[in-house]
């Protein structure tokens, strides 16, 4: 995966009824090890990093790049959108498109936050590159992201077999206005 090429980064931060996007930050650190270390999280993303590991690795603000949104509620990171190119996807139908990932702590899970986070850095996209295509992948045992994948608009383009278990993969086309 490779960032999205031309775009400006960062942007203005990202403001919804609820939440912040934003670039991460040195405050987020303890947010991230948490997320990437996290076994719920993890559970069909090929399992949690070890916690010590991450803490010797990360250092300063993580995952500083374009396309990669700290998302913020009341001050404090509950989880990351990624878009990023899927320069080297598996699958043809995604290979070269903008690829959305999500990711948010178990304790802001099923309050809306990750449908209404990934509907605004969506629509940042749509501005920062018109007429972009989005894919999303998930594996079709999770059952959340497959809904959220409905909700914000995206359509199976195939089934797969990968990491062990039945992948999805899902697009959303660029909007286009009416005449």
């Amino acid at each position: 995966m490779e960032d999205l090429g031309p775009v400006a980064w960062p942007p203005e931060p990202i403001r919804t009824e609820r939440l912040v996007l934003r670039e991460p930050e040195t405050r987020d650190r303890a947010a991230f090890i948490e997320l990437l270390a996290s076994p719920e999280v993890h559970t069909y993303l090929g399992g949690p990093r070890p916690r010590d590991e991450l803490e010797r690795e990360m250092s300063g603000a993580p995952e500083r790049w374009p396309g990669s949104f700290a998302v913020d509620l009341d001050g404090s990171m509950i989880g990351q959108i990624l878009l990023r190119r899927a320069t080297g996807h598996r699958r043809p139908a995604a290979a070269e498109k903008a690829d959305l990932g999500y990711l948010f702590l178990p304790r802001a899970w099923g309050f809306g936050y990750a449908a209404e986070a990934c509907a605004a850095a969506l629509g940042w996209l749509a501005g920062a590159l018109p007429g972009e295509p989005v894919v999303l992948t998930t594996q079709t045992a999770n059952v959340g992201s497959m809904r959220l994948a409905a909700k914000l608009g995206f359509t199976e383009v195939e089934r797969f077999e990968a990491w062990g278990a039945e992948q999805w993969l899902g697009m959303r086309s660029p909007l286009t206005p009416s005449s």
